[in-house]
């Protein structure tokens, strides 16, 4: 009857059977050996098992015939939010009740304070809400209880809670991570009986009650994630029997007392994730019974592990991840190569500023499961005595300065499932041997080394891989056969690695097993077959940057990140974009630039909802941007630069309320600029906007200003007419300080994509750094206003090639972040504002061919200017010649009286460092004869 209201997917329950009639050997049922009683009923999943073993369903009354049932485990089921039924509370012989992570729902019912015999009681929720009111009520019957957990239940409907706890004398055991708020309560120093207390994952606030430390039965004690700040007290001292001390993820900021070192009992110590301050002492020598130790991300300012650690036998795990170690690491090897290295499985020092090499005293830590020693300045060779590590599963190596070959010792790492190397200067040749004994070998992360991988032509590894990433190395110039018997590949990246063959068919065939392909940088010709069959949720293949011929192939829906750039493919995109006209497309990041796409682009994009963002730049499509761009809700970067695109800009983009960047520059739209820009507000994120080279008309309307997160604004190489619209002073993100610790970005990297290092930059460039106003090479008229003065983060100011009159405003030394200023060409007057000179970020500056007087102010930054950044004024003073002076006026020094016929204007490159280290090209100008020329705006190196 039990077995009939549940859903049991996996059939675990199969020897539950009338036919069967010997119900004490059915599975999960236990008997009393005398009288053959049903007593247990053991029915919760394992956490071996498939979410598809988990037994659903209702929980039928029947249990109440089972008059002697004492142990009920129903754990990590799913129940999908039913209560918990409230005739549990009537079977009166139960002492062991365990509804935990079973996804029970709801109020706990009362009844269960009827279970007067229950000694171990578990709630612990992770789904479903489950909450408790009345709590004192219900415990209060409870008097036998031992241990009760209530992690994840609700008590902000039981204000008596606190109290029902004191009601149970027999307590041991109390586990209450119940999103708990404010100071560590009272009231819990009457549980003198208590050998567990995990008060972990609340928001606790306060500093340590003493009351906590005078709780000397304990012997479990976790009060980790949470927000306790202040010092760790040496009253900690006195919990002598304590064996498990969980203080991680807090804020506490002192040292680590001295009188937690007399803890010789403690087993597992993790203090990692806290402001701790300091020396790691020597003192921590005498934990003798020590097994897991963990001080990661501390503040330690004097951090080497001290060589007592090498006395702690016991110990299996050690984690120091970012602790500021500056220690060398043969060191860190001696001390760890002693008894300690007896039980030693686990050793991750990670990002400890490590230095020195490796020696053959790794060789000793042969009991080693896990090691990492990534993220250091270790350097040398690997040592031979790496193979030695018999017991060795994972191991990282990667983000050091190690030398030379890799060891064919390797080879012999018969365990190793795992390794990482990338990110080092390692060299030489990689064969067979290498992988000789490897049969367990699952993942290889071994990119950006000089390495060379020579195998032969007919080489079977022993291992099946499930993810290899070896960019930038030398695979050889055709492409790898023995990859066909990888059966469980999914991550595979071989960009930049010599390939110049083509892709083999049965590869084609199996790249529906993959998540993540890249064999960018290679020069792979030949065609791309169409690959419409089911690809992974979410895959991301990325062909960039090779030889491939032909037109553009179709893909399964399923694809979300699809790089074709520079391939160079040809064609339409009709039969790319339109085909399967029924399926929603997964894709959310879609790069087809630099190819030789021609056609219209198609008006078929409501089915691309999911775009975040869209490259078709540097092809070769006409006609008109289609309406249904505007049905991409979610883009936030579009970029159509340089094609030869026609038409009005349609209103219908408006709709992508979520771009953040819009390039369309470099083509044949035209049409009134002010009509588009009239609806600022319909684009509240956009930053970066790119209309140069068109053939916009029409006057910058005063509505610009309200696209309040603009941070660069380039509408260069248009007829635009007007004067500059005052309200430029409102730019808002070109007027904040910059917050360095927040970072803007666009597409992959905000959305869970693995850009990999060094990799397609343009799809997570930051703009947090980046402020920048291009209105140059236009038929602007008027003055420069006053309030453009107020863009105090501003870094780029391009106004030149107008017919801008007045003056330089006085207060656009004001503009502290500038780095570019041209004026140039225009009809300016007066003379140089003094405070110019206090633009001390100023790297390139161009005031020529205006009708400025007078001496240019003295300054180190004016006068380190070439004197073509001031030709074409009356100006005088250096970098120019001398100011001569007769009766008060200024000589007309400095003319050129080639005018125009004169070769005047330089090449300038300015070079922005932004936090990722790519270069960029600002600014830059060439001479002509008769005219001068932009070549390219100061923010197209965004791409």
């Amino acid at each position: 009857m039990f077995k009939q209201d549940l859903i049991d997917d996996a059939n675990r329950l199969a020897s539950w059977t009338p036919l069967n009639e010997a119900c004490c050997g059915w599975i999960g049922v236990v008997c009393d050996n005398i009288t053959a009683h049903v007593v247990e009923l053991h029915l919760a999943t394992t956490a071996v098992d498939a979410d598809t073993s988990k037994l659903r369903g209702n929980i039928n009354p029947s249990l109440l015939n089972l008059k002697h049932l004492a142990y009920l485990d129903l754990s990590n089921n799913d129940f999908g939010g039913i209560p918990i039924p409230k005739f549990l509370g009537s079977i009166e012989s139960l002492r062991y009740l365990n509804l935990s992570i079973a996804r029970f729902g709801g109020l706990v019912p009362y009844e269960l304070g009827n279970l007067s015999s229950l000694q171990y009681l578990d709630l612990s929720a992770d789904y479903y809400f489950l909450y408790v009111t009345d709590l004192q009520y219900w415990l209060s019957g409870l008097s036998l209880l031992e241990h009760l957990d209530l992690s994840g239940v609700s008590l902000m409907y039981a204000p008596n809670w606190l109290q029902g706890l004191n009601t149970l004398p027999s307590l041991k055991k109390l586990y209450l991570s119940a999103r708990l708020e404010g100071r560590i309560f009272d009231g819990l120093q009457n549980l003198t009986s208590l050998t567990h207390l995990d008060l972990s994952s609340n928001s606790f606030n306060s500093s340590i009650p003493d009351w906590l430390f005078k709780l000397n039965s304990l012997q479990f004690l976790d009060l980790g994630f949470n927000k306790l700040e202040g010092e760790i007290s040496g009253a900690i001292g006195n919990m002598t029997f304590l064996m498990h001390l969980d203080l991680s993820f807090n804020s506490f900021n002192s040292s680590i007392p001295d009188e937690l070192f007399r803890l010789n009992s403690l087993q597992f110590l993790n203090l990692g994730y806290n402001n701790l301050v300091g020396e790691i002492s020597s003192l921590i020598g005498n934990l003798t019974s020590l097994r897991h130790l963990s001080l990661s991300y501390n503040s330690f300012y004097k951090g080497a592990i001290p060589r007592s650690m090498g006395s702690l036998c016991n110990l299996k795990s050690v984690a120091f991840l970012g602790v500021n170690l500056s220690q060398d690491v043969s060191e860190v090897l001696e001390i760890f190569s002693g008894c300690v290295s007896r039980q030693l499985v686990s050793l991750d020092l990670w990002g400890c500023q490590l230095y020195g090499q490796l020696t053959n005293q790794l060789g000793k830590l042969k009991n080693l499961n896990e090691l990492d020693l990534s993220e250091n300045s270790i350097s040398g060779p690997i040592p031979l005595s790496i193979g030695e590590l018999s017991s060795l599963s994972y191991l990282r190596l990667d983000g050091n300065k190690l030398k030379g070959n890799l060891p064919e010792s390797f080879g012999q790492l018969a365990n190793l499932e795992g390794f990482s190397v990338y990110d080092n200067l390692l060299e030489g040749v990689v064969t067979e041997i290498h992988f000789a004994n490897l049969t367990r070998l699952k993942r290889v992360l071994a990119d950006d080394n000089m390495l060379t991988l020579r195998l032969s032509p007919d080489w079977v590894p022993p291992f099946q891989l499930e993810t290899l990433s070896i960019r930038s190395w030398d695979v050889g110039s055709e492409f790898p056969l023995w990859l066909r018997s990888q059966k469980q590949l999914e991550f595979l990246v071989m960009s930049n690695s010599m390939i110049q063959d083509s892709i083999p068919s049965w590869f084609w065939n199996s790249v529906s097993q993959f998540s993540y392909l890249d064999l960018s940088d290679n020069q792979i010709h030949g065609q791309i077959p169409n690959l419409p069959s089911a690809l992974n949720y979410g895959s991301h293949i990325n062909l960039s940057v090779n030889s491939f011929s032909g037109p553009l192939p179709q893909f399964s829906s399923n694809l979300s990140f699809l790089d074709l750039s520079r391939t160079p493919l040809s064609g339409s995109l009709f039969h790319f974009l339109c085909s399967q006209s029924n399926e929603t497309m997964m894709m959310a990041i879609l790069n087809l630039g630099d190819n030789f796409l021609s056609g219209e682009i198609p008006d078929c994009w409501t089915r691309w909802k999911r775009l975040l963002t869209l490259r078709l730049d540097y092809n070769n499509f006409t006609g008109r941007i289609p309406s249904s761009m505007g049905s991409l809700s979610s883009l936030i970067s579009l970029k159509l630069h340089r094609n030869n695109i026609g038409g009005i800009l349609p209103l219908s983009l408006r709709n992508c309320t979520k771009l953040q960047f819009l390039d369309i520059g470099e083509n044949e739209i035209y049409g009134n600029i002010t009509e588009w820009l009239s609806q600022g507000r319909s684009l509240p994120e956009l930053k970066v906007l790119g209309l140069r080279s068109n053939k916009f008309s029409g006057h910058i309307p005063d509505e610009l200003c309200d696209f309040f997160s603009l941070q660069f604004v380039d509408l260069a190489n248009n007829n635009i007419v007007g004067s500059l619209p005052r309200c430029m002073g409102n730019f808002t993100a070109m007027k904040k300080k910059i917050n360095t610790t927040t970072k803007d970005c666009l597409a992959a990297a905000c959305y869970g994509f693995p850009v990999m290092k060094g990799q397609l930059l343009e799809y997570s460039i930051t703009l947090y750094l980046l402020r920048g106003i291009d209105f140059s090479n236009n038929k602007l008229s008027g003055q420069i206003p006053m309030e453009v003065t107020n863009l105090f983060e501003l870094q780029l100011l391009n106004l030149s090639h107008n017919h801008l009159t007045g003056t330089i405003p006085e207060s656009i030394g004001a503009m502290r972040s500038l780095e570019v200023v041209d004026f140039s060409v225009n009809k300016l007057s007066g003379s140089i504002p003094r405070s110019m000179s206090d633009l001390t970020f100023l790297s390139r500056l161009n005031l020529s061919w205006n009708k400025l007087i007078g001496e240019i102010p003295s300054s180190t930054q004016l006068q380190s200017f070439d004197p073509s950044s001031y030709v074409g004024n009356q100006l005088c003073g250096p970098p120019l010649q001398k100011c001569f002076r007769a009766n008060g006026s200024p000589s007309n020094v400095g003319d050129d009286e080639s005018g125009e016929n004169g070769d005047w204007f330089e090449t300038y490159w300015f070079c922005l460092g932004l936090p990722f280290g790519f270069v960029v090209g600002f600014f830059f100008f060439f001479k002509k004869k008769g005219r001068c020329w932009l070549l390219e705006c100061g923010w197209s190196f965004l791409y």
